[in-house]
């Protein structure tokens, strides 16, 4: 086969949870080809600022952290995965510590260096492991340099996948993973990647929205890979919305940090009152999705663009050093956040369901896993606690760690496959089609099923992303693939899981508030959404 490679393990994805594998595997003498459809700092690892979850205060206490996220999630967290995740956060914390990430400190009263704890929503204690404001950034440069020096670790950057590759099933042979087919969107070469195991982690999908906190990157890439591959996808419809992304026409959705409110940032209207009091008794300490739905209330209510993020009452140089990355920032924009509030909207940040996984990150089609966002894991519920996703990266990567060196020496290599038949297609001269239906799916998606959803609209948004999807379908079918030709075929796919999954729920429950019904329903056991192709 021409244009063919062959690896243990290929790993789609190089965020926190890809490379984090990657690097537990390659320790152990597994060949690895970690993809990434764009730079390798273009997830959104990069750009997570809060930081990391885990019981470290001596008054804290593991069940409280189980607790928190127990109560955040709706009623519909694994209390079993709660646990499990919880339990290995200090653990995850000293690994990354052994990769090179320096956390912020701070001198107790013994003289000792301890690490430094921010609290923020939906945490009763402050367990938020970080570096500065800028968490991510430290943990993804931190990886790259430790996955560049490993030798058995290749790094593909620009390369996307284009489909995943299966068996088919045999006798009494189960239909299992064998690669996938790539583009190389750098040279506009197609090639065929075969592995033994093949993880998943592609991140969420927040860019269905016209508005989202996320890097470009964020297509649901993996949901829908996995989807047409044949495994089953749950609770697509808690789609999270930061409350505080900076209102800005130029700053293009950037996120304020959570921790901002941890460390006593007030949320104002416009004439400086205060309103969380109104609709929490945490005020702004709420979970994100009871913020983020008052933040939209109070917007539409009252006819204004947008509230505002007060910290400026603490000292500047508390701000400067608790907040640098953000205080330059917003000072690009012309806002001095130690001398004024922050312009702030709700805008699409995590994807709380995905692709249906087991402990180890196992899904539904042999030698295939899932981990980070990309998964549902049974961890998030109907809403995802601050801080607990970057932890669900590392303690998922490990798991799926485990389970891949079990069984990889009983996993024979794949059979030759065909190459990518480009025989019977052309070069598109409409690309107009595909930026029109990106940005057409996208406007829908914000205005039909956004923070507050309805039956009429979820049915309005489902009729047009059949359309859509016809209309994407035939385009893919006659034209070579491109990058974003790629990510809009992913995309309304992922669209109409969400739509699918919302109009199950009929509740009001964790992210997903409907107009038709308000309440939760508390007369049966809470349910996950289940889709299966």
């Amino acid at each position: 086969m021409k244009g063919s490679s062959n690896y243990d393990v290929l790993v789609i994805g190089s965020g926190g949870a890809g490379l984090s594998l990657a690097l537990r595997l390659a320790e152990k003498g597994v060949r690895i080809a970690v993809l990434s459809k764009f730079a390798l700092t273009m997830g959104s690892t990069y750009y997570a600022q809060g930081g990391i979850s885990a019981v470290f205060d001596a008054k804290d206490s593991l069940e409280s952290h189980i607790e928190d996220t127990l109560v955040a999630g709706g009623g519909l967290c694994n209390p079993d995965i709660v646990r499990l995740t919880v339990t290995h956060g200090k653990s995850s914390i000293d690994w990354l510590q052994k990769q090179g990430v320096a956390f912020t400190e701070e001198t107790n009263e013994a003289g000792q260096k301890i690490l430094h704890l921010n609290r923020e929503g939906g945490h009763s204690h402050r367990r938020i492991v970080h570096t500065a404001d800028a968490t991510g950034k430290a943990v993804s440069l931190s990886l790259i340099e430790r996955a560049r020096e490993h030798v058995n670790i290749s790094l593909l950057e620009h390369h996307n996948v284009i489909e995943l590759i299966t068996s088919d099933p045999q006798g009494g042979d189960a239909k299992r993973i064998v690669g996938a087919y790539v583009l190389d969107s750098q040279n506009q070469q197609v090639k065929t990647l075969l592995a033994r195991v093949v993880v998943l982690a592609t991140g969420g999908a927040s860019k269905v929205y016209l508005y989202s906190t996320n890097p470009q990157s964020a297509t649901g890439d993996g949901i829908a890979l996995a989807w047409r591959a044949g495994c089953r996808v749950s609770n697509m419809e808690f789609m999270q919305f930061h409350p505080t992304c900076l209102y800005h026409a130029d700053a293009k959705s950037y996120l304020i940090s959570e921790a901002v409110r941890g460390e006593g940032g007030r949320l104002l209207l416009p004439d400086g009152v205060p309103f969380m009091q109104n609709f929490d008794p945490r005020a702004e300490l709420a979970p994100r999705d009871i913020v983020a739905r008052a933040i939209d209330h109070e917007i539409k209510k009252r006819g204004i663009e947008c509230v505002y993020l007060d910290i400026s009452y603490k000292p500047a140089a508390f701000i400067l050093e608790h907040f640098p990355t953000i205080h330059r920032k917003c000072l690009k924009f012309g806002i001095d956040i130690t001398q004024q509030p922050i312009p702030v909207v709700p805008s699409a940040h995590y994807t709380c369901g995905g692709v249906v996984t087991d402990s180890f990150a196992r899904t539904d089609i042999a030698n295939l896993y899932a981990i980070g966002e990309v998964a549902c894991t049974g961890l998030h519920g109907a809403n995802r606690m601050a801080s607990n996703s970057l932890l669900e990266c590392l303690v998922f990567a490990e798991r799926a760690s485990i389970d891949i060196l079990q069984k990889l020496p009983s996993i024979a290599m794949p059979p030759n496959v065909p190459d990518w038949d480009e025989s019977q297609v052309s070069d598109s001269d409409e690309e107009v089609v595909v930026s029109h239906n990106w940005d057409e799916l996208r406007r829908f998606m914000w205005d039909y099923v956004g923070i507050v959803r309805s039956d009429k609209r979820l049915y309005r948004a489902l009729s047009r992303v059949k359309l859509l999807k016809k209309e994407i379908s035939e385009y893919y079918n006659n034209f070579r693939v491109t990058s974003d030709l790629l990510e809009l075929r992913n995309l309304v796919i992922v669209a109409e899981l969400i739509v699918r999954c919302a109009l199950q729920r009929k509740e009001s429950r964790g992210l997903h508030y409907t107009l038709d019904y308000p309440e939760t329903d508390h007369s049966q056991p809470a349910k996950n959404t289940v889709l299966t192709p």
